[in-house]
């Protein structure tokens, strides 16, 4: 059987900020992203990523609706490294069967959801036993 062509290049989930300048200064900030394009002084939306991975803030107002996204991670590296940088916690790590995961907030109450493969050494939260 012939595979079908690959259509989807990538997948970039866009955020909803209130405020692009503030958003991108937490992004640039103490999350160690990048700024790939955008947020010139009348640019409404921006692009940031890391380790080659992307999100776009889009600036919608004051009262923005919640987005959340899920990054998956190679290690708990970033869940310190967040903690460490002083950014909102949403849920402390928590181990279940699909991933130890922890999450986190921007400024705008997005949520950033980070997750490894679950721990084996710990027990999982959705299991019985």
């Amino acid at each position: 059987m012939k595979t079908p062509p690959r259509q989807v290049e990538c997948t970039i989930p866009i955020l909803p900020v209130s405020d692009l300048r503030n958003a991108l200064r937490f992004y640039t900030g103490p999350l160690g992203f990048s700024l790939d394009w955008g947020g010139e002084p009348a640019s409404r939306i921006a692009s940031v990523s890391r380790d080659g991975c992307a999100l776009m803030l889009s600036e919608t107002g004051p009262d923005p609706s919640r987005a959340w996204v899920w990054i998956g991670l190679e290690d708990e590296t970033l869940f310190h490294e967040f903690r460490n940088a002083g950014v909102m916690i949403r849920q402390e790590p928590r181990n279940f069967t699909w991933a130890y995961e922890m999450k986190f907030e921007d400024p705008d109450g997005n949520v950033l959801w980070l997750g490894t493969e679950p721990r084996q050494d710990l027990p999982f939260e959705d299991s019985a036993s």
